[in-house]
This record gives structure tokens, C-alpha cells and sequence, in this order.
């Protein structure tokens, strides 16, 4: 895709690492001037050196509302905002009868509230200006839950409404409001899952992907991980097509054995 954002001013929360780093890489490459937000000071210093000249981020905790409103106004501290990716994210394999009411409650602040934190403060904006995006990042598991984190996947099922939801509000607009659902991606996250899987049965991580897509993912197409560049061309394309809206873009390899 060649798109030149020359101009564009781009935040990703949770830009710092995994799939929102390769959105935020993706926003640079095309000419943006990308803003991430990430957890620590070392995540977000090497986003910012990774993405080069014209990058900015801050570290801190998206679910404090205040973090989020700073956040926000570095992203903004050039000119109005063109694209949002909200990309914060955590995920577990927990039994549902031990995860407690605390537990859903943190995943409920970090997974759905980050996101909506963020949208309430850009999409405001962008409606009054007629033009902008915001991208939610859900995923596979919001239209295909897993039992083994029945948490997870509920949160990201939320995503979907509230995406939706927000984008009724743009009627009449250039404001465009998408969710995309990633499949099996290939993060540092997920590779060290599957590193501490190997360890515990003793082989090596490329058979517990291979055990994977023969067990657990057995619908598969492409039968392999899919890439966090790979996800952030979707995104891309996702943010930056005039004719896209209120949408909820599959991006998992075929995992999901629906026709819509």
C-alpha cells in the first residue's frame, strides 16, 4: 500500500510494543508524525527511536483518566488528530471459576475503558473538525470465544459494541469509526507464552504453535501465525479508506468458519 500521510498526526495507545508498535511503524513509514503511549519509560523510549524523527510518546497507565488526558494532549500538541489506534491490551489463560470479580474488573478497565478513554477524548474533537478515524484493536476471540479465557474474549466482544456504537455518531461526516479482529499473531507476548508452554512440556515453541493450530485453532486457512506488520496493514488501510465505517474487520486467517 502506498499511501503518503505526510501531515497526519497518528496516536496508538499501546503503541510501545506488539501489534500497536506495527501500527505505529506502518503510520511512520507512510509520513505520519505518530505519537505511542506504552506502560514503561524503556518500552516508549525505543518505540520513539524505532519510529524516528517526528515520533513522540509518554508512559504511564491508561486507566488513570488523568495519564489518558495528557497522553492526548502531546498527541495534539501539533495540530487536531487524524487517526486513533487504540491498541491497550492484556490477555491470560485463566479458568473462569478462578478468575475473581477483581480480575474481570481489571480486564474490563485496561481492555474496554483505555479504549474508551481515549475515543471519548478524540472523537469529540473529531466530529466538531467533520474528518478523522479511530481503529479499535478486538480480536478473533470477541466473535469466537474461548472458555479458557472466557474474560478475555467477552471484553473483546465489548470493543465491538462500543466501535459500532460510536460510529452511528458519525453519520453525515468524514469521522470513521472501525474495530479489526486479529487471529493468532505472532507478539513478544504471545511468543513468551508459548516459550513458558515449551518449557513446562519440554520441546520447543514451533511445535507448541504447530500442537496449536492441530488442537486448538484446527480451522485455520493459513495454519501459521500471522505477523504484527501483517495485522498493521489492516489497519492501516482500515484507518485511512474514506468508505470504510462502522465496521468489524476480520483478520485471522480464517479461524472463523462464517461466511459474515
Amino acid at each position: 500500500m502506498n499511501l503518503d500521510l505526510t501531515g497526519k498526526r497518528v496516536l496508538v495507545a499501546g503503541g510501545a510494543t506488539g501489534i500497536g508498535l506495527a501500527c505505529a511503524r506502518a503510520f511512520a513509514d507512510a509520513g505520519a508524525s505518530v505519537t505511542v503511549g506504552g506502560l514503561t519509560q524503556a518500552e516508549v523510549d525505543a518505540a520513539v527511536a524505532v519510529l524516528g524523527a517526528g515520533a513522540a510518546g509518554l508512559a504511564g497507565d491508561l486507566t488513570d483518566n488523568e495519564h489518558a488526558k495528557a497522553l492526548y494532549r502531546l498527541a495534539t500538541a501539533g495540530g487536531p488528530l487524524d487517526h486513533l489506534v487504540n491498541s491497550v491490551g492484556i490477555f491470560e489463560v485463566r479458568d473462569f471459576f478462578e478468575t475473581t470479580d477483581e480480575r474481570w474488573f481489571q480486564y474490563f478497565d485496561v481492555n474496554v475503558m483505555t479504549g474508551v478513554r481515549m475515543a471519548r477524548l478524540a472523537l469529540k474533537d473529531m466530529l466538531a473538525r467533520g474528518e478523522g478515524s479511530i481503529v479499535f484493536i478486538s480480536s478473533e476471540s470477541a466473535i469466537k470465544p474461548q472458555p479458557w479465557m472466557a474474560h478475555y474474549g467477552a471484553m473483546k466482544t465489548c470493543l465491538l459494541g462500543v466501535s459500532r456504537a460510536l460510529a452511528e455518531l458519525t453519520v453525515g461526516t468524514q469521522v470513521r469509526v472501525n474495530t479489526i479482529l486479529p487471529g493468532p499473531t505472532n507478539t513478544e507476548a504471545v511468543r513468551r507464552y508459548h516459550e513458558q508452554i515449551a518449557a513446562e512440556r519440554g520441546t520447543t515453541r514451533e511445535q507448541v504453535v504447530a500442537d496449536y493450530f492441530d488442537k486448538t485453532e484446527p480451522t485455520s486457512l493459513i495454519r501459521r501465525m500471522i505477523e504484527p506488520e501483517e495485522i498493521a496493514a489492516s489497519v492501516l488501510h482500515l484507518s485511512t479508506s474514506p468508505w470504510l465505517n462502522g465496521m468489524a474487520m476480520r483478520a485471522e486467517g480464517g479461524t472463523i468458519r462464517a461466511i459474515a
